[in-house]
Parts: structure tokens; C-alpha cells; sequence
């Protein structure tokens, strides 16, 4: 086994770590015990896992996107799953709320609902 196959378990361990640890938290909001030390010591290591693995995702695309050596071989079916669920935790991590409050665009949408009025101000 060499070393860019045990890089890659890591990855996964660290995943399925995060995956355990969003899943308790979840868990722990359904039950609502959201405030206790318990879901703070959960939600501390969910984003310790979550840091973790962003930061090896990035080094594993430094690695295999280098422009001195062509490793396109190397893109197996474990590293093309890695990728694709790095893209998701990407999307769902993404700060929504700061495109969504601070974009021109919707600014001026709501100025021109406030010019039209809204259905039920007839």
C-alpha cells in the first residue's frame, strides 16, 4: 500500500468522522438538547472534522492538479468520489446568507416590491 492510498483512507476516515458527528448533533436538536455540553463537545468536533477535511481535499488537489507532472492517472474511483463529495460540502458549507443579504441584485428586487406593493394592499 503506498502512501497516496493510505492518504486517501485518511480522508475517508475523517469524512465518516464528520458524518458520525453531524448525525449525533442532528440527534441531539431532534431531542432537543441542543444547549447541553454534550452537543457543544459534538458540534466542536464536527467542525474540527469538517476543517480537517477541507484542508486535506485541498492538498489532495494541489497534489494531483500540479502543473509540473500530469497525474490524471492517478484519479481513481475512490479519489473521483472524494472529489465529488468535496463539491457537496462545498455547496452546503457556502455562507448562503451573505450572497443572498448583501447582493445588488436582491436589494433591488425588494425596491421594486416596495414600489408595487405587495398582493394584499389593494
Amino acid at each position: 500500500m503506498n502512501y497516496y492510498t493510505l492518504y486517501i483512507y485518511l480522508i475517508f476516515a475523517i469524512k465518516i468522522g464528520f458524518i458520525a458527528m453531524a448525525i449525533s448533533h442532528i440527534y441531539l436538536k431532534f431531542k432537543g438538547m441542543e444547549d447541553s455540553d454534550l452537543d457543544k463537545k459534538i458540534k466542536y468536533w464536527k467542525d474540527r472534522f469538517e476543517f480537517v477535511f477541507v484542508f486535506l481535499m485541498a492538498l489532495l488537489l494541489i497534489y494531483l492538479f500540479n502543473t509540473r507532472r500530469d497525474r490524471s492517472v492517478m484519479i481513481d474511483r475512490e479519489t473521483k468520489f472524494l472529489l465529488f463529495l468535496f463539491g457537496f460540502v462545498l455547496i452546503i458549507t457556502a455562507d448562503w446568507g451573505l450572497f443572498f443579504r448583501d447582493s445588488k441584485l436582491f436589494k433591488n428586487v425588494k425596491f421594486i416590491q416596495n414600489i408595487v406593493g405587495t398582493e394584499g394592499e389593494k
